[in-house]
């Protein structure tokens, strides 16, 4: 039944069978059977069909609950008997906003070098996207903003207080300022990162918080793009320290310490809420504990 449970919650996240197939690496025909046949074990409909998916029935939702909690619960098992016989193994998938994306280099970096044999796949995705994925249980972790927006019930370890930056060209009037404050980038020729990203919702309170709203002439969900377009257009842009101090190295940059009234918010680790974790989640918890307190 575990395979028709996988199939199921493929199904309920992708709300198509072709895409859930395709996640699977199935055929379409393979999946539709598979629901059909956990159909007929729970002896309900847990589909609505037509000529596409037609969404989950009541009892559909009500066993999607327990699909997730049954499966999260059969990996955890498969978890515990590996680490017996192997010692920490297996992969370790975390969704990581794209500004903690440096940290999380740390966090594997460390982690793989005590712990070889646990291999790392890192996405990088919007906070929103992270806690979905957490839920999904495609990921086993997730690295994301710990005090900002509702979380729900999971285990925390933080990592680091977000400080922004400017980020400006050496010949700008900014450059050699010791602070810039957010009122002074009214009018000024902004880059940002797009709406959807919890790290500009935070910039907008800012610029808020002092009674402006930023007008960002280029918006990207890449920090990369941010920078290309300081260098070569004259943009300025506000990213946090780590990340900033990582795309501005060997270039003609300036950063910047953002001042203002607004309190710094804590970047983590994040993973589903369950007592005991497996011994390997276990273990990228603690490493995260001792990042915090050892950068």
């Amino acid at each position: 039944m575990l395979d028709k449970l996988e199939m199921f919650i493929a199904l309920a996240r992708e709300s198509h069978f072709g895409r859930a197939a395709e996640r699977l690496n199935i055929a379409q025909p393979t999946l539709s059977a598979g629901i059909k046949q956990l159909e007929a074990q729970l002896g309900v409909k847990l589909v609505h069909r037509g000529s596409r998916f037609g969404g989950l029935t009541p009892e559909g939702q009500s066993a999607l609950v327990w699909a997730r909690k049954i499966v999260g619960d059969a990996r955890q098992l498969r978890e515990e008997m590996r680490f017996k016989k192997h010692g920490l193994s297996g992969q370790l998938r975390i969704a990581v906003i794209p500004t903690a994306l440096t940290w999380a280099s740390k966090l594997s970096t460390r982690f793989s070098a005590k712990h070889p044999n646990v291999r790392f796949r890192i996405l990088s995705r919007t906070s929103i996207e992270i806690l979905a994925m957490l839920d999904n249980h495609e990921v086993d972790a997730g690295i994301s903003y710990l005090d900002n927006e509702p979380m729900g019930r999971v285990s925390t370890e933080a990592l680091y207080e977000e400080r922004f930056m400017l980020i400006c060209r050496s010949d700008s009037v900014f450059a050699s300022r010791s602070a810039v404050g957010w009122r002074e980038l009214f009018d000024q020729k902004l880059c940002l990162l797009t709406p959807d990203m919890q790290n500009r919702r935070i910039i907008n309170r800012n610029f808020a918080s002092v009674g402006i709203t930023p007008a960002a002439s280029v918006e990207s969900n890449s920090a990369v793009v941010l920078v290309a377009h300081v260098e070569t257009g004259g943009y300025l842009t506000v990213l946090p320290e780590d990340m900033a101090g990582f795309l501005v190295a060997g270039k003609p940059l300036s950063l910047v310490p953002m001042k203002g009234k607004e309190p710094n918010h804590t970047v983590g680790l994040v993973a589903p809420y369950r007592e005991p974790h497996t011994p390997v989640l276990d273990a990228l918890l603690r490493e995260a504990r001792r990042i915090s307190a050892n950068p």
